[in-house]
């Protein structure tokens, strides 16, 4: 049977709302999901807001890495099922598995696959890119393979806040 989840990159809602975490200056991950080595997963769509247009042109990116980026843990709560009768995510929790906002350390990559890639030129494009959503076609779902790593990742002139999302099927 398949299953479908999404991930944020916070805590999960309870009392207080969703948060948004900053990019900050340089490279950063924001979300990391860790395949477990039992099963792969298939990427549906993801997606971010940001509160303001940096202010310098920046890059935020979805790809699959061979290592870890050091995150802030999820716990199993914070990878909701769509379907509240669906079991819990097999994703491997943990700072270095999925999780989110690195605290800088991005980890030696030596492979990637990108997924996509949006480019925000700065605040001369005004609103129309504060907000993305990509949802990918049943043909150009990227399928993660056990083992893996998937991150949405930022790279900003100057700090923003970002929520961001990934939604997939196991």
């Amino acid at each position: 049977m398949v299953y479908v989840y999404r991930a944020w990159n916070s805590a999960m809602a309870t009392t207080a709302a969703q948060a948004k975490v900053t990019t900050g200056t340089s490279i950063k991950t924001m979300l990391q999901l860790a395949t477990p080595a039992t099963v792969p997963i298939k990427v549906l769509s993801w997606g971010y807001s940001l509160d303001a247009a940096p202010s310098s042109a920046s890059v935020v990116e979805l790809l699959q890495t061979d290592v870890a980026a050091t995150v802030t843990a999820h716990v199993a709560a914070g990878v909701q099922p769509t379907d509240g009768n669906s079991p819990a995510s097999r994703l491997t929790l943990g700072t270095t598995a999925t999780g989110f906002t690195s605290g800088g350390t991005e980890g030696t990559i030596t492979a990637t696959r990108c997924f996509d890639v949006v480019e925000i030129s700065g605040p001369t494009n005004g609103d129309d890119q504060l907000t993305y959503r990509m949802v990918f076609t049943p043909l150009e779902r990227p399928i993660i393979p056990v083992s893996k790593f998937l991150r949405v990742r930022a790279t900003f002139g100057a700090a923003v806040n970002m929520a961001c999302w990934i939604c997939w099927e196991e």
